[in-house]
């Protein structure tokens, strides 16, 4: 599955990582320090599009473990959240 130019089989959006970040309430720089992962990546694939594919599909599993460690589920279309949550319906911009 495409979303905005990533491939959901190397890992997460960077929408969904944006707003697993907006939800934890925590900084880029408090993530990329829990992921291990340099600053600079991770505002590329915070990023999207060109900017996010130079990430290595690695560094995208490593973002996402970090959040999941956090207490962020990432959601497949369908899925319902047992917590707090967004979902971008059908239809809407960038859907």
């Amino acid at each position: 599955m495409i979303i905005k130019g990533l491939d959901m089989s190397r890992g997460v959006s960077s929408e969904q990582i944006r707003a697993g970040r907006g939800l934890l309430g925590i900084s880029q720089a408090v993530l990329a320090e829990r992921a291990r992962v340099g600053l600079v990546t991770l505002r590329r694939l915070e990023a999207g599009g060109a900017y996010a594919e130079k990430v290595a599909p690695e560094t995208q599993q490593k973002v996402a473990k970090a959040l999941e460690d956090l207490g962020v589920r990432f959601l497949d279309e369908g899925e319902t959240a047992a917590g707090l949550g967004v979902s971008l319906a059908r239809g809407a911009p960038g859907a």
